[in-house]
This record gives structure tokens, C-alpha cells and sequence, in this order.
């Protein structure tokens, strides 16, 4: 029987995910997306903390999805300069790095990132 799209997700992810792990030094960028939403998370794996995150719930910026997606990731950008962190690792989270993933990751570079 085929896998469904969520298990086919969940079985990238971990493939990934066993890959790449994120520090203070070098955090990893987790990103996730839902239909209405889309959420970047900065993490520090060797600790287990969040230290910095944006998202299009807080943001209330208007136009469409792949914009408001590039706004998240110079929002992230920003937050993570603050922070000190310019380095980071991409975790596209068994998301396809097209449309709205592609535009936040471009986004983050616009911002100033290193990935």
C-alpha cells in the first residue's frame, strides 16, 4: 500500500533530521508549514532550545503566501542578528524546497543568513 503524503513527509524528515543537528554556534532553521500559516523556528539541538522565532500569525502582513513567507524569513533574519547568530543550517522539515519553503529560506539570506 502507498504511503500517504504526511507519511512520505514523516519519512524525509527523519532522514534528514539524523543528518543535521543545530548548536548555539550553528542553529539549525526548522521550518513548518500549514495551509494558513508558516512558522521558522532558529534551534539549538545540543541544549534542546528555541532561541529565536517568527511566524505569519504574529507578523499580520498582508498579500499572498509566498510573500508573506519571504517576510518571515527577514523577520527570523533580523531576530537571529540580534542574537548574534549569522551561521545557520537549513531544516526545510520533509517539506519540498519550492513556492513558499524556497521564499523564506531567500528571505533569510536577504536578511543577512549563512547557509
Amino acid at each position: 500500500m502507498a504511503l500517504s503524503k504526511v507519511q512520505k513527509r514523516n519519512r524525509i524528515k527523519r532522514r534528514v533530521r539524523g543528518k543535521i543537528s543545530g548548536s548555539a554556534e550553528l542553529p539549525r532553521l526548522s521550518v513548518y508549514k500549514s495551509n494558513k500559516e508558516i512558522y521558522a523556528q532558529l534551534i539549538d539541538d545540543k541544549e534542546g532550545k528555541t532561541l529565536a522565532s517568527a511566524s505569519s500569525r504574529a507578523l499580520n502582513v498582508k498579500g499572498n503566501k509566498v510573500e508573506i513567507s519571504a517576510e518571515v524569513g527577514k523577520a527570523i533574519a533580523e531576530k537571529a542578528k540580534a542574537a548574534g547568530i549569522e551561521n545557520i543550517v537549513f531544516d526545510r522539515n520533509g517539506f519540498v524546497y519550492h513556492g513558499r519553503v524556497k521564499a523564506l529560506a531567500d528571505g533569510a539570506r536577504e536578511g543577512g543568513l549563512k547557509f
